[in-house]
């Protein structure tokens, strides 16, 4: 790619039209892009890239579709516009683009926009004029690319390297690399063959993948038979190796519930043995731990004694006093009592007394109990009118029942008749259940009918589809079996004629003197015919007929193989017919779908019958429930007939007996009160009279009592005494110390129970534990003896299964091994590629090598010798190897990354690196010359030695009618570079000047 020209109008800081005649610059070879900070050197190099791909590089293309490119200092009619005349793959191109922009409209107030417009046009040396291409942004943009053959990041990256960023490309990873050598030097075919290898992977891939996933059935119910004893291999189907370790794993699983087996029934024998031994010592460890326990518990008991023997003295001191008491008790006891008897009469009498009217409150005991004879004496007249005033009150009580009982009935009518009510409806709607569900179920029978046709007509009709390309292939097939028996037969049929033309010299190679010729029969042959160069002889012949019939045979057995192919295809297609496999998958997966929803419905049939015989049934209950309500409501008629009656005779009785009072029972309960107060205050008086006179008696003969038994007063002797509790609980502790003494004296006395003591604790727990393990051991070993070996029986047919399955995919699976070899070798994810490199990358691994001599070339100058640039294909951590870059440092030794580099050794690599690419895209075949570079910035960090290098370099390119743009602030480029393009800025926009040129 050489450019020629540019023309830049109102574009970025260039309010007017401004022109860059690249052809001029690219004279000297190499030419200097300067000016001020902002005066718009970048934009000259913006303004190449746009005329190219229709855009800037990164951010400063902005928003709305490149209207942001237009200068700011344009008058307002001029339009942006960027012209580019250049040379590409031999043909002269000049490409025009015009970024939308806002302008004014011609009629009226405010602004339109313009949409954005792109011509291409071709010069043609024949005619010398230029011929238009095309004015459709797609159709430019793809042509250019495709001619080009670099995206607008990759063109930036290697032709105008701004801001010196191809120092990405020398420290990118081994991907992004590929990317951009991938387009550079077109190795599209390698890509392709990896694709095409692992589609055809893939294809095989999936008929094992499928046959494996039978195997894997078969092992995964192995597994489930073996249990724990069969580990499956970590293989997903498809994986090298799986239908080996699937019968190995058998095998192993076979063998194993062999070997369980044998255990199970030696672990079974032994856990028989166990559980009788840990029985025995169970029993033995529960009587140490019995007796264990009472030598413990009898040392403690003692220890308590011990601790209560001064409150056992004392208790024995406290019974002796008590003893001594016991002879004052009965005088004590009289004495209470009748202090007690005179103190409760004295009191009864003050109340008695009390409630008596005021004209007896001082009477005597006689008075007192006369006027209570005569109470009496009235209150027996009133008992028949008492017990008549309770018949009444019975009477009422059974009316109330009467009521209450009607009351029921007539809510169990009530009840009845509105549940009836809704009978009918009820009725209605659950037989209407019970009939949809007997319809769903009719329903469910005739779609199942239906349904195993649809299946039928859906398998057949995926069979028609894979059958449609199998006639297909089995028809080229044949017709390529055809044109080869055509050839071969045309072969030696040309074979048979050559050989007829020249029979005479075979003929002849056979004559001998003297011997009749079998053609004419002489016997002189004086001029024999010679074989000639290319003579076809028999064996020539009959080899080209068995070629031949070889062929013929082939081409009889695809024609057979299509005949029967087409006719499985006629069957499947009489079977499912002309509707498509969707069509009938998706009418089967709705017969499917109303079959499932009519069992669905008809699952309800038993349930809907049940709730309509309980509703007959509860009908049935409250209709009798109203007819028994109905007959007790008239037999309450006749009785409450009757009540009445009797009420009204016991209410005239009662009427006559009451007086004044407002009752019988009221009148009663007055003289009852009255003839029990004068009953009670009569025996209370008498009563204290008689007790006054026993207390004084008492306590005489306390006094001579507590002398006679030694206490110098009755109180004394009082105290003394104990209550019969407080004596039973005395005697009680001390009879309970002697029997606890005399008790732990005969446990500790025990020779078991000592000679228990002496040995260590029993471990009850763990021999606990023991028995019930053995017993759950022996469970188990019995248990896993018949699992085993139904184990055994049932690894035993599965095996033999997956044999067999593993014979039938042999085959297959040696054509996947081979194409899955092959795929993952050019992939570069194969063992056997160490590198881990893809087919493309391996290619471009090359080309990359290509790149790093001849940077190294220029490199070696720009680094006065010290730097070379290698290809390294080591791996990068975990990626993929072959498009590494290192430095080797000539001073070191050593080989680095190329990320070490300093600022300026990392620009003057980046360069070396460019242009060493530009010549090995130049060179490769179909490749894209590269004739024009931009290099932006970078050479600031160069000293004076190490740019007088470059700039050698760089103008050695010349040699090559190459030419180098370097765009740069450092002002001794300037005096170093003649050829300069000069960008001035000012207040109505920047404007260029080229110096040093023709």
């Amino acid at each position: 790619m050489r450019l020629h020209r540019l023309d830049i109008t109102a574009f970025g800081p260039f309010g007017a039209s401004q022109s860059v005649d690249f052809d001029d610059l690219s004279a000297a070879g190499l030419f200097l892009l300067h000016g001020p900070t902002g005066a718009g050197k970048t934009s000259v190099l913006d303004a190449v890239c746009y005329a190219l791909y229709g855009s800037v590089p990164g951010a400063r293309q902005g928003s709305g579709q490149g209207m942001t490119l237009r200068s700011d200092h344009a008058a307002p009619g001029t339009r942006t516009e960027v012209r580019l005349e250049l040379t590409v793959a031999g043909r002269r191109l000049e490409i025009t683009r015009q970024p939308p922009w806002e302008r004014l409209k011609l009629r009226g107030k405010g602004t339109t926009v313009d949409k954005a417009q792109t011509w291409l046009r071709e010069y043609d040396p024949a005619t010398r004029a230029w011929k238009d291409l095309s004015r459709s942004h797609q159709e430019i943009g793809e042509e250019i690319t495709q001619l080009l053959g670099m995206s607008r990041e990759q063109f930036c990256q290697v032709v105008l390297l701004p801001q010196g960023d191809f120092a990405r490309f020398l420290r990118a990873d081994a991907e992004a690399r590929g990317k951009l050598l991938g387009r550079l030097f077109d190795t599209r075919r390698f890509a392709e063959v990896e694709k095409r290898l692992a589609e055809r992977r893939r294809a095989t891939e999936a008929q094992v993948r499928e046959g494996d996933a039978a195997l894997l059935a078969d092992a995964h119910r192995m597994q489930q038979a073996a249990g724990d004893t069969m580990e499956l291999p970590e293989l997903a189907p498809g994986e090298p190796g799986l239908a080996e370790a699937v019968l190995e794993a058998a095998a192993v699983a076979r063998a194993t519930a062999r070997e369980l087996l044998t255990i199970a029934d030696r672990r079974l024998t032994a856990a028989e043995s166990a559980r009788a031994a840990t029985g025995r010592e169970l029993a033995d460890a529960r009587e140490l731990d019995r007796l264990q326990s009472r030598f413990a518990e009898a040392r403690e008991r003692a220890a308590r004694l011990a601790e209560r023997s001064d409150a056992h003295r004392a208790a024995l001191e406290r019974m002796e006093r008590a003893r001594k008491a016991e002879a004052v008790a009965p005088a004590l006891e009289l004495r209470d009592a009748a202090d007690s008897e005179h103190r409760r009469t004295a009191d009864a009498e003050a109340r008695t007394r009390a409630l008596l009217p005021q004209t007896l409150a001082d009477a005597g005991a006689a008075p007192l109990a006369a006027a209570a004879r005569r109470a009496a004496e009235e209150l027996g007249g009133l008992e028949s009118a008492r017990r008549a005033e309770r018949r009444l009150a019975a009477l009422f009580e059974e009316r109330a029942g009467l009521d209450r009982q009607e009351r029921a009935d007539e809510e169990v009518r009530q009840e009845a008749e509105t549940w009836l009510a809704d009978w009918e409806t009820v009725r209605t709607g659950l037989q209407s259940r019970v009939d949809s569900a007997q319809e769903a179920a009719t329903r469910a029978e005739q779609l199942a009918v239906q349904r195993d046709p649809a299946r039928r007509r859906l398998t057949a009709a995926r069979q028609r589809d894979r059958l449609t390309d199998d006639t297909e292939a089995a028809r080229q097939r044949a017709l390529a079996a055809a044109e080869d028996a055509v050839e071969a037969r045309a072969h030696w049929l040309d074979l048979k004629e050559q050989r007829l033309h020249g029979i005479a010299a075979e003929l002849a190679a056979n004559l001998t003197d003297g011997t009749p010729c079998a053609v004419c029969g002489a016997t002189q042959h004086p001029a024999p015919a010679r074989k000639t160069a290319g003579h076809v002889d028999r064996e020539a012949e009959e080899r080209a007929l068995t070629a031949y019939q070889t062929a013929d045979e082939l081409r009889a057995q695809a024609e057979r193989h299509l005949g029967t192919v087409r006719e499985a295809l006629a069957a499947a297609t009489a079977e499912a017919g002309d509707a498509p496999t969707a069509q009938l998958a998706e009418e089967a997966g709705e017969l499917e779908g109303a079959y499932t929803r009519a069992r669905a419905t008809a699952s309800g049939l038993h349930a809907a019958q049940e709730e309509l015989r309980r509703a007959e049934g509860e009908r049935e209950q409250r209709v009798a429930a109203q007819q028994q309500a109905a007959v007790r409501s008239a037999s309450r008629v006749a009785g409450r007939d009757r009540l009445e009656r009797e009420q009204a005779a016991l209410e005239e009785e009662l009427a006559r007996a009451r007086g004044n009072a407002e009752s019988v029972t009221a009148r009663a309960a007055q003289l009852e009160h009255r003839a029990a107060l004068l009953t009670d205050a009569a025996d209370t008086a008498r009563a204290a009279e008689d007790t006054a006179r026993r207390l004084k008696d008492a306590d005489a003969r306390l006094a001579d009592a507590a002398f006679r038994a030694g206490f110098d007063t009755p109180a004394d002797a009082a105290a003394a005494l104990l209550d019969d509790t407080a004596h039973r609980e005395l005697q009680r502790r001390l009879d309970a110390w002697q029997s606890e003494d005399a008790a732990v004296r005969a446990v500790l006395a025990e020779p078991d129970t000592a000679d228990a003591a002496r040995r260590p604790p029993a471990d009850l727990t763990a021999a606990e534990r023991a028995a019930a393990d053995a017993d759950r051991r022996l469970r188990e070993a019995s248990s896993a003896r018949d699992a085993a070996d139904r184990c055994r029986a049932e690894l035993d047919r599965l095996s033999a299964h997956a044999a067999t399955s593993v014979r039938r995919l042999a085959p297959l699976r040696e054509e996947h091994t081979r194409v899955a070899r092959l795929a993952s070798l050019a992939a570069g994810t194969s063992a056997d590629n160490e590198r881990r490199m893809r087919l493309e990358s391996y290619v471009l691994a090359a080309r990359l090598e290509q790149v790093a001599a001849a940077a190294t070339a220029r490199l070696l100058r720009m680094s006065s010798g010290r730097y070379t640039l290698v290809h390294s294909d080591d791996r990068s951590g975990r990626g993929r190897s072959g498009l590494g870059l290192h430095v080797v440092d000539a001073w070191t030794g050593r080989e680095r990354d190329t990320a070490t580099l300093s600022g300026g050794e990392t620009f003057f690599a980046s360069l070396a690196l460019a242009l060493g690419l530009a010549d090995v895209v130049t060179d490769e075949a179909g490749g894209v010359r590269l004739d024009t570079l931009f290099i932006d910035e970078g050479f600031g960090s160069l000293d004076d030695q190490t740019l007088d290098e470059v700039l050698d370099v760089l103008d050695a390119l010349r040699e090559r009618d190459r030419s180098v743009g370097i765009v740069s602030h450092v002002p001794d480029l300037r005096r170093r570079i003649h050829a300069q393009l000069e960008v001035v800025k000012g207040r109505s926009g920047s404007v260029l000047r080229q110096r040093g040129t023709g």
